[in-house]
């Protein structure tokens, strides 16, 4: 397998300043009571900074805060949250390589999967920023009977939204949800993953410089137990990204408060080669759909099941797909895939393939450490013949290792697809007729036909979330930004009141009203 020696570049003098500035100045909206906790690096030997250890009263301060200025901001016309969001944009498009440093400085990841993030939020912000005017404004609605009633819906924003995102995709989880829920009208308090704050900070930096009120957006660094519970009692609605067990302890949470909740929750996504699927033309889209980002990605691929007939045939492009990945690490271009993000998730993936081996499965390329590279970096792996009660079968690992399954056909496909409680993405290679066809029997949030995720997750038009434990609620689309509002009915009674004229009698009242209804519903009259 190609390995590219890269020494970690040193950081520019001008980009530690602002990493220290991000940490320690509160009109970032960055709180910290004293108590610093240092952020390392998978790339570099030493920590590149620290942030505050935030607390319950910190997390009490950024709502109070938050509050304040949310207020001012959902007054503002709709156009002119959208101008504050728009220079956002253009300021991330300016600064694109700025933020994939700070992207893949953190995480490890390379520079492809860094620039990802870049242009996830590019999209969301542009999504948003040209939908909003059509999705926020008062919208009129047929009232209940023509003339005699107006009716105009409102879109009233939540509040403040709570945030609580992870550590695989900093960028785009911790801003592209958030650019949503602020042109909706709302105030932030989020907390970033303790590993990766500053791709949140710097963002805030550039909000700010777009000219967003700085108290508006507010971020406690901290830890899940302490911060991350906080923001969850205090909320108007919250946005999780992270996994299923943490989502429904979050869930009861804001369940018992009667607050909406957003949550894109574990997979354990399956991919379903047809027997009509041009496995070689295919074969790097297929390794890239696993082993993207190392594998830290919630809607990556982890197992796959393939008919006998041409099993043979998929393992040995897979394989040899495979093995043509290049690892590396440091901030550039040169390298295909970069390091997990710390030595918890190095030792997590290798014991997914111990237990998977010592149970008897075979070990096809791949399977171990690979600290010639770097401190955390793990070699791309396929397995076959997983043995019964092998973890990998229905566990997520959220690394660089899948499993190939034989099938008869492409029902057992489908019913082993099915089968598990997750239902987060799956992928389908195949003649357009068949995976089609394949994809609309697939219990799944997205189904992508001919590559691993990136089509669905890319089509920013369409809502984009979990089914059965992998979530509920969607980002993306209409919804991705509706969800962050309440709807609102305001009616308008006009001529004589609903019960009719006053000289109406009584008696007459219910058989005139079922009479209009009945004759509505034979003239489609749907108001």
């Amino acid at each position: 397998m190609p390995i590219r020696r890269l020494k970690a570049q040193p950081l520019p003098e001008h980009f530690l300043e602002m990493l220290l500035n991000l940490t320690t100045n509160h009109a970032t909206g960055s709180l910290y009571n004293g108590e610093r906790q240092e952020v390392t690096s998978p790339f570099v030997d030493e920590p590149i900074g620290w942030v505050g250890v935030g607390t319950e009263a910190d997390v009490d301060e950024a709502f109070r805060r938050a509050r304040v200025a949310q207020k001012q901001w959902a007054a503002r016309e709709i156009g002119e949250r959208v101008a504050v969001l728009s220079r956002f944009h253009d300021l991330v498009y300016r600064n694109q390589d700025l933020l994939a440093d700070v992207v893949q400085l953190e995480t490890g990841k390379d520079r492809t999967a860094a620039f990802d993030e870049v242009l996830d939020v590019l999209n969301n912000a542009r999504y948003y920023c040209n939908k909003a005017e059509a999705l926020l404004s008062d919208t009129k609605r047929a009232g209940a009977f023509p003339l005699i009633s107006k009716t105009v819906e409102q879109r009233v924003p939540k509040g403040i939204v709570g945030q609580i995102s992870p550590w695989n995709y900093p960028l785009a989880l911790g801003v592209s949800d958030a650019i949503a829920a602020l042109i909706a009208g709302n105030g932030i308090v989020a907390k970033p993953d303790w590993q990766t704050p500053f791709s949140n900070l710097i963002a805030l930096h550039f909000l700010i410089e777009a000219g967003l009120p700085r108290e508006l957006f507010q971020i406690v660094t901290g830890s899940g137990r302490q911060v991350g519970a906080a923001i969850s009692t205090q909320c108007d609605y919250l946005m999780f990204t992270g996994s299923t067990q943490t989502g429904k302890i979050l869930g009861e949470t804001v369940g018992e408060r009667l607050v909406g909740y957003s949550a894109e929750l574990g997979g354990k996504n399956a991919m379903l080669i047809a027997p009509d699927a041009d496995i070689e033309k295919h074969a790097n889209t297929i390794a890239t759909a696993c082993f993207s980002n190392s594998g830290q990605l919630c809607v990556s691929i982890e197992r796959i099941y393939v008919p006998d007939a041409i099993f043979d045939r998929f393992i040995d492009a897979f394989r040899k797909a495979t093995e043509s990945i290049t690892l590396g690490s440091g901030l550039n271009w040169d390298y295909e895939m970069g390091s997990l993000i710390n030595q918890d998730q190095l030792d997590r993936v290798q014991a997914f393939v111990d237990d998977a081996l010592s149970k008897g499965a075979t070990l096809i390329t791949g399977g171990k450490a690979r600290p010639d590279v770097g401190p955390y970096h793990f070699a791309p792996t396929i397995l076959t013949d997983l043995g019964p009660d092998t973890d990998l079968e229905t566990q997520e690992v959220f690394g660089p290792v899948v499993y190939v399954q034989r099938v008869r056909d492409m029902d057992e496909a489908v019913e082993l697809a099915n089968s598990l409680d997750y239902g987060l993405n799956a992928s389908v290679f195949g003649a357009p007729k068949t995976a089609w066809a394949l994809a609309r029997r697939i219990e799944s949030g997205s189904v992508t036909i001919n590559d691993g995720y990136a089509s669905t997750w890319a089509a920013i038009s369409t809502p984009l979330g979990g089914v059965k434990q992998s979530g509920l609620s969607r980002r993306h689309g209409a919804e991705g930004l509706t969800k962050y509002t309440e709807p609102k009915n305001i009616s308008e009674q006009r001529i004589m009141p609903m019960r009719g004229p006053a000289q109406l009698p009584r008696r007459y009242y219910g058989t005139l009203l079922s009479t209009a209804l009945n004759l509505g519903k034979k003239l489609r009259f749907l108001p």
